[in-house]
């Protein structure tokens, strides 16, 4: 498996943030971290392993970044509008730098699509719905939608516009919304058992149903726990079957 690492200072962010990539061909899968993990950790967890022989088919090339989250909801130290401030500059670093150094690395047609689990689902999610005229769709994994479950009672316009879960019903602009109906692949998943929940998924794909947003639920069986081996049943399966 072709395995290249890259590098920058982010404008955006104001700081160096890496890049990895695996593979060659294919449609290009964005890897968000969980919590407040680095762009190498679902290598460590055998995630990448998993995809290996989809990836080496050619099938699809994964590029996997750094989380911000140390650094905005998972700081304790931190004044809340700070992390809201420092999570819409994480954005705008995927929408401004990684989006075209993809395109840059692969070229101007090909499809992006954001994914992750736990934490990494609601980002994934989120870029996607912010973005669908540069993101074509979205896999998010043993997630939630609520981005106030995150912030420790904070609450201002940033969290909103950055909490699918609230800022989708109410979402009317043609421009977004017909991008986001385009897409194919908008896949929530989640198992049933320890430290999932299933009801957010549930809720979340009610509100796009109602929007008239087609989606692709699963709720996994009561065994299907909020952990790595889950995960890496997940993504072979979506990757392999609904792509």
């Amino acid at each position: 498996m072709e395995k290249k690492f890259n590098s920058w200072y982010s404008p955006a962010l104001n700081r160096e943030m890496p890049i990895v990539s695996y593979g060659h061909y294919g449609f290009a899968l964005l890897l968000v971290p969980t919590a407040a993990a680095d762009y190498l950790e679902y290598d460590r967890f055998q995630l990448i392993d998993a995809l290996a022989p989809l990836i080496d088919a050619g099938k699809l090339r994964v590029y996997s970044i750094d989380s911000m989250n140390k650094e905005s909801w998972m700081n304790n130290d931190m004044v809340p509008s700070h992390k809201a401030i420092r999570h819409n500059q994480f954005n705008e670093y995927v929408f401004n730098e990684v989006i075209p150094f993809i395109r840059n690395t692969t070229s101007n047609e090909i499809m992006i699509y954001t994914c992750g689990a736990s934490f990494g689902a609601l980002h994934a999610m989120n870029l996607f719905l912010k973005r669908p005229d540069i993101i074509n769709g979205a896999i998010s994994m043993s997630g939630v939608y609520n981005l106030a479950e995150y912030t420790k009672g904070f609450w201002d316009d940033q969290v909103f516009y950055n909490s699918p879960e609230h800022y989708m019903p109410l979402l009317t602009d043609p421009y977004y919304l017909d991008k986001i109906k385009a897409s194919q692949h908008i896949h929530i998943y989640t198992g049933s058992g320890a430290y999932e929940d299933p009801e957010a998924a549930k809720k979340f794909a009610g509100i796009l149903y109602r929007k008239g947003i087609q989606y692709d639920l699963e709720v996994w069986a009561d065994d299907i726990t909020h952990d790595w081996p889950t995960w890496r049943k997940m993504l072979p399966y979506i990757i392999g079957s609904k792509f």
